[in-house]
């Protein structure tokens, strides 16, 4: 275990990670312009609104971004944040490398630092709650050392999010926190069902919260092959050497996070949370956050979505339903005409007309590598 730092004042670092291919919201979100740049819900983009919640807990200077090399300079110029604070990745390797190498940044510069994970890509509408949560979190990393986690309380039987099962109190000078039994894949339909009537399972909502130092402790320990392949990092951390970064990300393994470290160390606790989550991550998660479906629905809806009392939704474009119901519809530059069918998404992008039924919209990443291996892959 760490040793406690035990200060008044936690400095908090907030790391944005922004590197994901965002297939499954194909044919919105492409190589070229990734779902964090999209408006999808509250007018805003993406990652205009997670820049907005990092501001509420951390100091302009203290905020990072971790993205592809092919979106670096559109990061820069939405971000407005300095080009050392935008750590660019040379290819590929999930969150556990982009995380430690963050890490390694971060304690360099400041070495009793916190660090507040977050996704670009989800929506959060209540950052009031969020940044209160992020500061009991990192209270509990600075003075236990420990790794926390975003527990949020489900409000449906969801089997396309990780479960986390909440243990017992963790301390008493953390009320807020529990220790974490074990992760859980997504579960089947009854697994999620039962979850959900159990009470102790907690949506992985992917939000961590952790010391730099701890963080890259557990790393040495339960993750040898990626503490080998910061090695170059760590010889001049604070330094622009792109081929110390190249070196690093040509050895490391490509994990998340959740496996090469949540799920092994015994030092993880959670925070359980009641604010509305989604990770965006599927057209069927948005129309689930929008309410399609449901009548006069009272979910946080984006600023420009039009919903009718058949339970549609539009949220881009021009759309006629007819005898219609439970459809999600982004539309282009034309008319999308809808005449007697329910519960699909359509995507109009003027290159691609995506139709699918929104409970198969998770699979859209399927047509994404039929596009690939077929070399089209100037539509993905």
């Amino acid at each position: 275990m760490a040793k406690k730092m035990n200060r008044s004042a936690v400095s908090v670092h907030a790391v944005i990670l922004a590197g994901g291919a965002g297939e499954r919201f194909w044919p919105a979100s492409r190589r070229e312009r990734p779902k964090p740049f999209l408006r999808v819900v509250g007018g805003k983009t993406l990652l205009e609104a997670t820049l907005q919640r990092a501001r509420a807990f951390a100091e302009a200077d203290q905020i990072w971004i971790v993205c592809g090399h092919e979106h670096a300079r559109a990061m820069r110029a939405e971000s407005g944040l300095r080009p050392s604070r935008i750590l660019v990745e040379p290819q590929r390797r999930n969150t556990a490398m982009a995380v430690s190498w963050a890490a390694e940044r971060i304690s360099a510069e400041d070495p009793d630092a916190v660090m507040a994970v977050l996704s670009a890509d989800h929506h959060i509408p209540d950052r009031k709650a969020f940044a209160l949560a992020i500061k009991d979190a990192a209270r509990a990393a600075a003075d236990e050392g420990v790794l926390v986690t975003l527990g949020v309380r489900p409000s449906r039987p969801e089997t396309g999010y990780g479960y986390i099962h909440q243990g017992s109190p963790a301390s008493s000078d953390h009320p807020r926190m529990h220790r974490v039994r074990r992760f859980v894949e997504k579960p089947d339909s009854a697994r999620a069902i039962r979850f959900v009537q159990l009470g102790d399972y907690l949506w992985n909502a992917g939000v961590f919260v952790w010391s730099a130092r701890s963080l890259l402790e557990e790393v040495e320990r339960y993750a040898a092959p990626l503490h080998r392949a910061l090695a170059p990092l760590r010889k001049n951390p604070r330094g622009r050497n792109q081929p110390a970064v190249e070196a690093a990300y040509r050895r490391a393994p490509s994990l998340p996070i959740d496996v090469a470290v949540m799920e092994k160390s015994d030092r993880v606790w959670t925070i359980p949370v009641d604010f509305a989550w989604s990770d965006v991550g599927t057209w069927l998660s948005l129309a689930e956050e929008l309410g399609v479906g449901v009548s006069g629905s009272s979910r946080q809806s984006s600023g420009h979505a039009r919903r009718d009392a058949q339970g549609n939704c539009f949220l881009e474009g021009d759309v006629l339903a007819e005898e219609s119901a439970g459809n999600l519809v982004w539309g282009g530059g034309r008319l999308v005409a809808l005449l007697g069918v329910d519960d699909l998404a359509v995507v109009d992008t003027d290159d691609v007309i995506l139709i699918t039924k929104l409970e198969r919209s998770p699979d859209v990443r399927r047509l994404v590598a039929a596009l690939k291996s077929k070399g089209r892959e100037n539509l993905t």
